[in-house]
């Protein structure tokens, strides 16, 4: 691990201060930019790493992000029927404009523009769970309800 964080990080460590939390930051040599990667550097289940999708409202274009388990695919019609318009999962460039963050290492805040948020209901049963934190080689640790109260995300079924 190394002790300085880039400025995406940085971002994200100074937001988690913000909600009042001590969650850090860390920064890994090798890539977590997918679950399973992010599951084998920490040591943990690949159903506590929080995957950040973003879609795009079809009709609305806004951002939609759903936060969920590193082992469960987004069910796109429940989420859907939640928000009231079909979706698309986001191109990179919607990504990083929307959040400020690349694929691969979008977190649960932080985002340069609100983002509405859904949370996958299978992460609550889980002390603690993963998320990226701004670099694909970033992410920290957070309680399932600390992700609930900092992102202000509904809790629904995803899959």
């Amino acid at each position: 691990m190394k002790n300085t964080l880039p400025i995406p990080a940085q971002k994200v460590q100074n937001a988690i201060i913000e909600y009042g939390y001590a969650f850090t930051v860390i920064e890994s040599d090798v890539p977590t930019h997918t679950a399973q990667q992010a599951a084998e550097k920490v040591g943990c289940k690949l159903g506590q790493i929080v995957k950040s999708i973003i879609f795009k409202g079809s009709v609305s274009g806004k951002p939609i992000l759903v936060l969920t388990s590193g082992e469960n695919r987004v069910n796109e019609e429940l989420i859907s029927k939640e928000i009231g318009e079909s979706i698309n999962r986001a191109d990179p460039e919607f990504v990083k404009q929307s959040t400020g963050f690349p694929i691969g290492g979008v977190p649960p805040i932080a985002h340069s523009t609100p983002v509405k948020v859904f949370i996958d209901k299978d992460l609550m049963k889980y002390e603690t769970i993963w998320a990226a934190a701004g670099t694909p080689n970033s992410l920290f640790e957070l309680t399932p309800i600390a992700l609930e109260t900092m992102t202000s995300g509904k809790i629904i079924q995803v899959k």
